[in-house]
C-alpha cells in the first residue's frame, strides 16, 4: 500500500515538472519580470523623423538587399503636417498613457531633428530587452479616397521566426481593439520587407492610423480626441497582450 502511494505521488510530482517545463519560457519572460520587481519594456517607435536618410542600410542582418536608412514620411493633404510630427504627437499621448499604468517606456526618439535608422531602432529595442515593439506611421496612397487604419505585423522569414507569433498575436489584439471602439482597421499585413522588422528580436508591429492621403482623415487624425481614442486602443492592447 505504501509504495502505490509513493508511485503515484512520485508520479504527480513528475507531471508537475513536466507541465512547469512546457510553461518555462512564458513564466521567464512575463512572471519573471514581477519575481525581479522588474516592469514590462514597452518601445514606442515614432516613426520617420525630420530629415530623411537615403543611405542604404540591407534589410535585414547580412541580406545583399538595402533600403533607404530612414525617410520623412508622408505629409497631410488637409493639414500639410508631415507624418513624422503627427507620429511623434500621438506617441507621446501613448508614451503617457502606459507610464500611467506602470509600463517602463523606451521611446526611440522624443524630437523631430535626429537621424536613426530603421535597423538602428530594432537594434535599440533588442540592446534594451524590451518586451514589445510598438511602431506609430500613417499612411499615405495616390488614391484620395483610401481610409482607416492598417495593422502591420512580420512575415514568418529566416530573420523574423522567433517572434512572428507573438508579433501577429499583437496585431490581432489592436485590429479587434480599434473595432470594438468604432475606429475602422483595414487588416492585419504580413511583410516580409521592412527593416525594423527583420532586425527586431522582440515582437513588433507597424500601427498605420490612417490615410494622409484623404482631407478627411487628414484633419481626423490632428484632432487630440481622436489621438487619444486611437492610442487608448493600443494601450488596451497592450493590457490585454501582458495578461
Amino acid at each position: 500500500m505504501k509504495k502505490k502511494i509513493f508511485n503515484l505521488t512520485l508520479s504527480i510530482f513528475c507531471l508537475a515538472l513536466f507541465l512547469s517545463k512546457i510553461n518555462m519560457d512564458k513564466l521567464q519572460t512575463f512572471v519573471g519580470k514581477e519575481l525581479k520587481n522588474d516592469k514590462i519594456v514597452v518601445c514606442i517607435d515614432p516613426g520617420h523623423q525630420e530629415k530623411g536618410d537615403s543611405n542604404l542600410e540591407p534589410i535585414a542582418p547580412g541580406s545583399s538587399r538595402k533600403k533607404a536608412r530612414v525617410s520623412s514620411g508622408a505629409t497631410g493633404v488637409a493639414t500639410k503636417k508631415p507624418e513624422y510630427v503627427l507620429n511623434l504627437e500621438t506617441s507621446m499621448i501613448l508614451r503617457d498613457m502606459l507610464e500611467e499604468k506602470g509600463y517602463e517606456i523606451i521611446m526611440t526618439r522624443e524630437t523631430h531633428d535626429v537621424n536613426i535608422s530603421n535597423a538602428e531602432r530594432a537594434i535599440l529595442a533588442n540592446e534594451k530587452n524590451a518586451d514589445i515593439v510598438i511602431r506609430i506611421h500613417a499612411d499615405s496612397l495616390n488614391d484620395s479616397s483610401k481610409t482607416g487604419a492598417s495593422i502591420l505585423c512580420p512575415a514568418k522569414n529566416d530573420y523574423t521566426g522567433p517572434i512572428y507569433e507573438e508579433s501577429e498575436r499583437m496585431a490581432k489584439i489592436i485590429k479587434d481593439n480599434m473595432s470594438n471602439m468604432g475606429i475602422k482597421v483595414n487588416g492585419v499585413f504580413e511583410r516580409d520587407d521592412i527593416t525594423g522588422f527583420n532586425w527586431s528580436k522582440v515582437p513588433v508591429v507597424i500601427v498605420e492610423m490612417g490615410f494622409l492621403s484623404n482631407y478627411n482623415e487628414d484633419l481626423l487624425m490632428s484632432d487630440v480626441n481622436y489621438q487619444k481614442k486611437l492610442m487608448q486602443s493600443i494601450s488596451n492592447s497592450v493590457d490585454q497582450y501582458f495578461k
